[in-house]
C-alpha cells in the first residue's frame, strides 16, 4: 500500500513473491476550500494556523483508519487505504470533526470538499498515479465545501455497509471523456 515492492512499470508486487498484487486501492483527496483567498484574507501566518488544524485531523484519521498519507498537496491531503469502507468512514469523520471545530471556533471556518475513489493505481516512489489517483482528485474538486464525493466503485465496494450515499449520477468531470457517476456521502453535522 505504498511501501510495497514494485516492478519496472510501477505495478505493486506481493512482498517476498515477485508477483504483481492485483489487490484494489482507494484514494482520498482533501482540498481545503478557497484556501488562496483564506491566505489573503488571514495572511501567511494566519492560513498557516488553519492549514495545520485541516492536517492534524486529516493525518489523525487517515491513521486510526488504518490508511496511509501518500503526499500534501499544499491545501490538502492525498491518502491510500487498503479498505473503500475504512476511506468512506474516514472522510465523514474528517468532515464531522471539521464541523465540531467551526462550532468551538466560530472565528475559524474551515472547510474542506473530499473526493474518493478505488481503482489499482501504479505505485513508485511512495506515490501514486493513474486513472483512479485522477478520479479521486477530480471528485475533490467537483465537490461542493465539506461535501464528500465518491466514486461508483467506491459506492459498491460498500454495499450492504449501510452509508448514507446519494447517487448523483453521472458528472462531467475535467480529463475524463464519458460522465462518471458518482455518489455524496450524507453527513450528520
Amino acid at each position: 500500500m505504498g511501501d510495497a515492492p514494485t516492478n519496472t512499470v510501477g505495478a505493486a508486487l506481493v512482498p517476498g513473491s515477485g508477483e504483481h498484487d492485483p489487490g484494489t486501492r482507494t484514494i482520498l483527496f482533501t482540498d481545503i476550500v478557497e484556501s488562496t483567498s483564506m491566505t489573503q484574507r488571514l495572511g501567511d501566518e494566519g492560513a498557516f494556523a488553519l492549514l495545520e488544524v485541516h492536517d492534524g485531523i486529516v493525518r489523525t484519521r487517515v491513521a486510526s483508519a488504518n490508511g496511509r498519507e501518500v503526499k500534501h498537496t499544499g491545501d490538502g491531503i492525498m491518502a491510500v487505504f487498503p479498505s473503500a469502507l475504512a476511506s468512506v468512514r474516514c472522510a465523514i469523520e474528517v468532515q464531522q470533526t471539521l464541523a465540531q471545530h467551526r462550532r468551538d471556533h466560530p472565528d475559524q471556518m474551515l472547510f474542506v470538499r473530499i473526493g474518493v475513489a478505488s481503482g489499482e493505481p501504479i505505485e513508485r516512489a511512495k506515490d501514486l498515479f493513474g486513472s483512479a489517483v485522477q478520479l479521486a482528485a477530480r471528485l475533490c474538486s467537483h465537490a461542493a465545501p465539506g461535501q464528500i464525493l465518491v466514486s461508483n466503485v467506491v459506492a459498491e465496494l460498500c454495499a450492504g455497509k449501510a452509508l448514507p450515499l446519494m447517487d448523483m449520477g453521472p458528472l462531467a468531470l475535467k480529463g475524463f471523456d464519458q460522465p462518471v457517476r458518482a455518489h455524496a456521502v450524507s453527513v450528520a453535522l
